[in-house]
């Protein structure tokens, strides 16, 4: 017998309710509650995925429908899910990773007040995103997206007595609200053009509507994809949002959050195929995020924020894959596959390093750490290798893929796009190998960051085993996962049934552009040990070059935001308020107050004297009296 698909969303879903509703008394053991949650939702998806491969093609998806949501007027919206090769491919990466997430969180905030209060979050942020992939039509979709965006503000912001965690979860949640003003507007158009919201009622129609349409649709859906997946111009919030605790960076980063928007686009790849315009639009964004986020990721310090800048630049090559339409869809979904291995144990490594130097989070105050932490070291140590795409790590075989795609494009885009992916790979190895040699290597530096004589210096220690177990896991898979995906098409033919077959075009044999790619990789290798593994690390920050300084601050995207968009957005709202105050509101007041005046002088006639009333009427009986006579005599 099968397993109802709706028991992978309720059983994370009832693991948040019970510890935000048991209050204190579920301190001592919610931490585990939520982590048996989350590992038994992971193993209602592998039972199902095995159902699943138990049958073929076109049979394996299955649909339920839970009950009528929306039964208003001329839409009709069903509670619906559906899990097919494509939500599978999320639905493992989301319960999975974020189990071995919680695992970690366990030892992580071992000596936090709020922990139970944290895991509840983290379930509720995994019941979200799988709402989100799992639901059969928009609606739902948006329903799951929304409640990532709460979860995620509730998680970045979790130490709010810190004013920086506070600002940077407001900050996340107000920058995705943009995007989801796109998201609400697909909506809409889908309703007025169609009539309905599932996916397969907007595909099937999609081809019957104009240009015109589908391009506006297919902008609004861009337009959510960059505020959820960190994409210029909504990519901002990102990096301040490394003030949540570790954990809830490797969930985000990895297995949630910024995987929703690469989500979106692929499971609406029927919309973009037939809208051009809108698809180039996701290519551009793509491959200027890519550059944008490897750039940023060469100048930062705080080695969270350095992953984080990190991260923007690999969902940039998703997203520029996934622009590329059927030839790129299934390289999208494997770089985000075998991006969620080596990002997420990138992250816990991290967290790993701070809980041994006492949450410093300055690559300048570490040094000499692969001696103290062997376990971190090496897993650290694979992600690196992984994500710069060394063969025969996960990273070599879904980063190569996508470039080959970019290259097949063809023609002076081929070129463009390709030169893009190649450069940001380069890019890519030079900024992680700094990471890699600042945090491991050289000389030991946070004695020199204590008082002079180096009391009060941290005493780095490995993890307690609940850490680096989950660390170890994600290792593994960061070796193992590209290659079990892209050996023999095994991916490809997976999603195939969903997203489409489709030959890739290749304009140079597969060896030559392997061998350019590592080529350039080992440049950006060169240069990042000539300056960081041959030179002694400066405690304080160099002045550096323009772009050094542009890219310490993000390349300037808050500027960007508060030119481009807050500031004209606050002189609009003060014309709205100023046109409420003196048009709107004055208009009432004037006649209110003309009423006023005409009830005043009409109040003055009666004055509560007989005679006078007597007078009035005397008067009125004349005058109809003469309009009478006037009237008989014409």
């Amino acid at each position: 017998m099968t397993l109802p698909v709706w028991l992978l969303i309720a059983l994370p879903l009832a693991g948040a309710a019970v510890l935000l509703l048991s209050g204190r008394r579920s301190d001592r053991w919610g931490h585990l509650l939520g982590t048996v949650a989350s590992l038994a939702s992971f193993a209602c998806a592998a039972a199902l995925f095995a159902a699943m491969l138990g049958r073929h093609g076109e049979d394996r998806a299955v649909h339920e429908t839970l009950f009528s949501w929306v039964p208003v007027g001329g839409l009709s919206v069903d509670f619906g899910l559906q899990l097919d090769q494509l939500s599978m491919c999320f639905v493992l990466l989301i319960t999975g990773v974020g189990s071995l997430i919680h695992i970690y969180s366990i030892g992580y905030m071992k000596e936090d007040a709020g922990r139970r209060r944290f895991f509840a979050y983290l379930n509720l942020f995994l019941a979200a995103m799988l709402l989100l992939v799992l639901a059969d039509n928009y609606l739902g979709l948006y329903m799951g997206w929304e409640g990532v965006g709460l979860a995620s503000y509730l998680l970045i912001g979790f130490w709010s007595h810190k004013p920086s965690a506070a600002t940077a979860a407001k900050k996340a949640f107000v920058v995705n609200r943009v995007g989801d003003i796109g998201l609400a507007v697909a909506l809409m158009i889908m309703f007025t053009a169609v009539g309905a919201v599932s996916f397969s009622e907007v595909f099937e129609a999609a081809p019957q509507l104009g240009e015109g349409t589908l391009t506006a649709l297919g902008l609004m859906l861009l337009l959510a994809a960059c505020g959820k997946s960190a994409q210029v111009p909504l990519q901002s919030w990102l990096g301040d949002a490394m003030e949540g605790p570790t954990p809830v960076s490797a969930l985000i980063h990895a297995a949630t959050m910024v995987t929703a928007g690469v989500y979106l686009i692929v499971r609406s790849g029927p919309v973009f195929d037939l809208a051009p315009h809108a698809q180039t639009a996701v290519v551009v964004v793509g491959a200027v995020t890519l550059l944008f986020g490897a750039v940023i990721g060469c100048a930062k310090d705080d080695i969270k924020k350095a992953l984080a800048a990190s991260t923007m630049s690999q969902i940039g090559y998703m997203v520029l894959a996934a622009g590329l339409g059927p030839a790129g869809y299934a390289f999208a979904i494997m770089h985000l596959l075998t991006h969620g291995f080596f990002k997420a144990g990138l992250f816990l490594g991290a967290g790993s390093v701070m809980h041994a130097m006492d949450d410093e989070v300055d690559m300048r105050r570490y040094g000499g750490l692969r001696t103290a932490l062997p376990i971190t070291f090496v897993t650290f140590g694979l992600g690196y290798l992984a994500i710069i795409g060394i063969p025969p790590l996960a990273g070599f075989f879904s980063k190569d893929g996508i470039i080959e795609v970019a290259l097949g494009a063809g023609g002076v885009k081929g070129v463009i796009l390709g030169g893009a992916t190649i450069l940001g790979a380069g890019i890519t190895a030079f900024y992680m190998t700094r990471v890699m040699l600042m945090t491991f290597f050289g000389e030991k530096r946070w004695a020199s960051a204590a008082s002079g004589d180096g009391h009060g210096a941290p005493h780095p220690h490995e993890a307690p085993a609940v850490m680096t177990v989950p660390m170890i896991i994600l290792a593994i898979g960061s070796v193992t996962a590209g290659g079990a995906l892209a050996v023999g098409g095994t991916l490809e033919h997976w999603l195939e049934p969903v997203v489409g077959a489709h030959e890739i075009h290749h304009v140079l044999p597969v060896w030559v552009v392997t061998v350019i790619v590592l080529s350039v990789v080992a440049v950006g290798i060169a240069v990042a040990y000539r300056m960081y593994g041959t030179r002694a690390v400066p405690s304080d920050v160099p002045a550096g070059s323009a772009l050094t300084v542009a890219a310490r601050r993000d390349l300037y995207g808050d500027a960007f935001n508060e030119r481009v968009l807050m500031r004209p957005g606050l002189s609009f709202t003060r014309g709205l308020v100023e046109l409420d105050d003196e048009a709107v509101d004055g208009a009432a007041s004037g006649l209110a107050a003309g009423v006023s005046r005409f009830s005043d002088r009409l109040r003055g006639l009666q004055t509560g004297f007989a005679r006078s009333y007597a007078l009035s009427m005397l008067a009125g009986a004349t005058v109809v009296v003469a309009m009478i006579l006037a009237v008989n005599l014409w």
